[in-house]
Parts: structure tokens; C-alpha cells; sequence
């Protein structure tokens, strides 16, 4: 079966964010399980200098983006089995970011453009092709509108996986004509139309063959008004073709047992090398090198939708706790100010870095006891899983994929991944985290038992692998 996945970034290249790391693992596994999986990106010069100047120039030709006559130049790289191609044009991507600029509607439509005439020219046509998020999610409705004509284009089956519902591309109805250089019906007999704006995301649910999300509980939440950002009577009109499918985490990078990034290695089998990860940690960060005090971890984005408003609501009450604090992150800075003056109040029990720093990352999920993520809704989440697989027990609002990768621990019957809280709220979340707190105290063992059990549950892109490939032969042989 041949793939061709279409996204804005992936890593190594660029990322900004959750997308970069599918785009990246996926194929990956796809290819390693047999599929012909290509990858296609926009040639951002965000790209690192070695990786720029690993690729190799195939051809160029023109896109027409409406009324404009565009260069196009596609590049070629492979690696790790993986064949990258790259759509170069320095007027839409020789830019400092990925996104975030007034033409970004133009920017993409040429993108997706330049994909549906590149296909041929390259000699792969995909028996499926995977569009993500709002930057590809118009290819559903090129394939089978205005490149209908193409006889090598008849089969294609076409996915949208969206990855955050928030972001829609939404642009002037006027643009479908002006960009994409298609008549203007099936935006006038509304297909395509939504608030009176042309709606990249309505387009590619309704045009797909099938529709997923990063998670089974956030595809139900997306047909709900609260969390559909609008589309969620598009959703729930196309609920039959609509499925979750929970992201997977690098096992080879986020190992406890191998991970260059931490001073100490452990397993189940032997967990002093946490111990010793935890009193390293607590010795760099400043904060006394205490082996009974749970330490707490936050690895985030500083913003609303994390939820830490509600955290910096209940930190005063939490600080009565016997407990200790490390956060790393950036983000809205009235929160950045915040905790930077819990750290100069209690400099013995809070530490806030305000910045991003991988390496630090890892060895907070590798030495830290608890990890807090208050999300006030979460597509899939990553870093609960990456905590969890270094014995790190996640407190969650039971949201989204959190709902769905940590189970609650449960007292009766002893099983549970972490703790959680329904209700999103700072009273909530302050009693899941005493709950967390008090079991570290008060049962060592059970602790234990549980940090075990997180640590066993099986979050590998392969597990995430064979979900997509269940997808993709359903989609090609219906």
C-alpha cells in the first residue's frame, strides 16, 4: 500500500508542536511494518543548515495559485527509510516561523496545490492520501473536485487527521476562486461556506473519505458545542466517518533505561536510579535534597488551556502541603510572572524555569514523583505518557486523550496509571493532587505498585501504528 502523508512540519526538520512529532514517527512505522510511505512538506528555511543541504533537487514547475503564476521546486531526502519530499518556493517559505503570518490562507493553498501537481511528476501516486490539520485539509476537495478529471487520481482515498479543531483556516469566500482557481459553486450552495467565510477544516471533513483525531475521547468531545469550535454539527453529520486514534511516544528516546539525557538509568526491576535522577534534580534546582517529600513537575506550555490558572489559583494551598515544585515552560506572561515570584517566596519548595530546554525536560519526567497536567482540553497529549514511562504519576483533568491514556487510581482494586479530576476546577484539581500526595506519604508500596503498572502501559508507535493501518485498509477496500 502506498501513503503519501501531507503536513505543515515534522520532525527533525521543524515543529512547533504535536503535529511534528507525528509527522515525524508515523511513516516511520508505517514503513516499517511494509507500506510505501512518503512524507511532503512545505521547504521552510527554519529547516537546520545540514538537513537543507541533504536534500536533493528533483525538478520545479509552475503552480497556478488562481490568477498567480508560482515557482515550484521539489526536493528530495531519505532517511531512515523514509522518502521526504519538499515543495520550495522562497516567496511562501523563506520565513523566520512556520505560521502565524496574514497570508497564511495563500501560503497553504499553494502548498496543497503544489502537492496535487507534484503526484505525478514524481511518479507516486498514494493509494491513500493523509491530509493534517487546516494547512492540508483542502487536498479531500481537490482530489475529487477540481482535479477530478485525472485518470491516475481516480482511486486516491483521502484521511484528515485533525490534531487541534481550534485552528480552521478561515478565510473570504472570494479566496476558493482567487487561490485555488475553482468556480465558486460549492461555496455558494454552502458546502464550503461557514459564517460566510471559506472553512479549510469543513471542507477536508466533509470531502475526506475518512475523518480522525489524535484521541477516542476527543473525536466525542469535538461533536459537542463546547468543544467543536463550531464544526461540531459538521462533525456530528459525519460522525459515521469519524474515529480517535491515541498518539504514540519514541520508546527509543524515552527510555529510562537508555536515555542519554538522564544521570541515572532504572527500570521496574530497580528504581534507585530514580531516587538518585530526584536528588540530582533537587540538588541543581536548589531545593533541599530530600528523599520523603514528593517533588512535583509541570513540562508546559504557561497558558489558559493548561490550566494553570488553575494551579497558580490552588498554589497557596498546596504550598501548606509537605511537597516540592519544579516547572519549565513559557508562555502567556502574567503566568511566567506569577510563578517566578512563588519561586522568590518559597525558593525551598518552588523552582519556575521560564524557558524551553529539552534536556532539563527529560530529566524532570526521569526524577520527579508527580506531573501535573490541567488541561482544559487536550486533542492527545504527549507528556503524560512520556512521564508515565519514567515512572512519573500524571494528575489530569479527565479530558481528551488524558481520559484516555491515564486511568485513575483506584483504591479498592489497586490499579490505576495516576489521578484524576472530572470537574474543571481549582477545588478539583487540589483534591486530586492531595490524593496524589497523601498515597506518596502515607503507602510506599502501593506508590510503587503504581509507578510500575505506569510504567508498563504501552504507549509505542507501533501499538499506534497498527490502528492506522486498520484505518487505511478500511478506507481502500470500501
Amino acid at each position: 500500500m502506498k501513503i503519501l502523508f501531507a503536513a505543515a512540519e515534522c520532525a527533525p526538520f521543524f515543529k512547533t508542536g504535536g503535529l511534528g512529532d507525528v509527522a515525524a514517527a508515523l511513516p516511520k512505522e508505517l514503513v516499517k511494518k511494509g507500506l510505501d510511505c512518503r512524507v511532503v512538506l512545505p521547504f521552510h528555511h527554519k529547516m537546520p543548515l545540514e538537513l537543507r543541504q541533504q536534500c536533493e533537487d528533483l525538478f520545479n514547475f509552475t503552480v497556478s495559485v488562481g490568477w498567480r503564476n508560482q515557482y515550484c521546486g521539489v526536493k528530495r531526502l531519505v532517511m531512515g527509510a523514509v522518502t521526504y519530499y519538499f515543495i520550495d518556493n522562497e516567496y511562501y517559505f523563506a520565513r523566520e516561523g512556520l505560521y502565524g503570518y496574514e497570508d497564511d490562507g495563500e501560503r497553504f493553498a499553494f502548498f496543497q496545490l503544489a502537492i496535487m501537481e507534484m503526484m505525478q511528476r514524481v511518479r507516486f501516486i498514494p493509494d491513500v492520501l493523509h491530509a493534517n490539520d487546516y494547512h492540508t485539509a483542502m487536498l479531500p476537495f481537490l482530489v475529487k473536485e477540481k482535479y477530478h478529471w485525472v485518470k491516475a487520481y481516480h482511486d486516491i482515498k483521502t484521511i484528515l487527521t485533525i490534531h487541534n479543531i481550534e485552528f480552521q483556516g478561515w478565510y473570504d469566500g472570494g479566496k476558493l476562486a482567487d487561490w485555488f482557481g475553482v468556480g465558486m459553486e460549492r461555496y455558494e450552495d454552502g458546502t464550503l461556506r461557514m459564517n460566510n467565510c471559506l472553512n479549510y477544516m469543513k471542507a477536508g471533513i466533509l470531502y475526506a473519505d475518512r475523518v480522525n483525531t489524535v484521541s477516542p475521547s476527543y473525536a466525542r468531545e469535538i461533536q459537542t458545542v463546547e468543544f467543536g469550535s463550531g464544526l461540531d454539527v459538521i462533525l456530528r453529520m459525519e460522525s459515521g466517518k469519524l474515529s480517535g486514534i491515541v498518539n504514540g511516544i519514541d520508546y527509543e528516546q524515552n527510555n529510562p533505561e537508555t536515555d542519554p539525557l538522564i544521570d541515572y538509568h532504572f527500570s521496574t526491576a530497580d528504581f534507585s536510579g530514580k531516587a538518585a535522577n530526584k536528588a540530582q534534580l533537587q540538588k541543581e534546582m536548589g531545593l533541599p535534597v530530600r528523599k520523603d517529600v514528593p517533588l512535583l513537575a509541570v513540562v508546559s506550555r504557561l497558558t489558559r488551556q493548561k490550566g494553570f490558572h488553575l494551579l497558580l489559583a490552588e498554589l497557596p494551598s498546596l504550598l501548606q502541603q509537605d511537597m516540592q515544585l519544579v516547572l519549565l515552560g513559557t508562555g502567556d506572561y502574567d503566568f511566567e510572572q506569577a510563578f517566578a515570584g512563588y519561586t522568590q517566596a518559597y525558593p525551598d519548595k518552588v523552582v519556575a524555569n521560564i524557558t524551553f530546554d529539552v534536556a532539563l525536560a527529560q530529566k524532570m519526567y526521569a526524577a520527579a514523583d508527580i506531573f501535573l497536567m490541567p488541561s482544559a482540553f487536550e486533542p492527545c497529549g504527549l507528556s503524560q505518557m512520556m512521564a508515565m514511562r519514567y515512572g512519573t504519576l500524571p494528575v489530569v483533568h479527565e479530558i481528551g486523550g488524558l481520559k484516555d491514556t491515564v486511568t485513575p487510581f483506584n483504591p479498592v482494586t489497586g490499579q490505576g496509571t495516576g489521578f484524576g479530576f472530572e470537574d474543571f476546577s481549582g477545588y478539583q484539581f487540589m483534591k486530586a493532587m492531595e490524593k496524589a500526595i497523601t498515597m506518596y506519604h502515607e503507602n510506599p508500596i502501593v506508590w510503587q505498585k503504581v509507578m510500575t503498572q505506569a510504567m508498563e502501559e504501552d504507549f509505542s508507535w507501533e501499538t499506534a501504528c497498527n490502528a492506522y493501518l486498520a484505518l487505511y485498509e478500511e478506507v481502500v477496500t470500501n
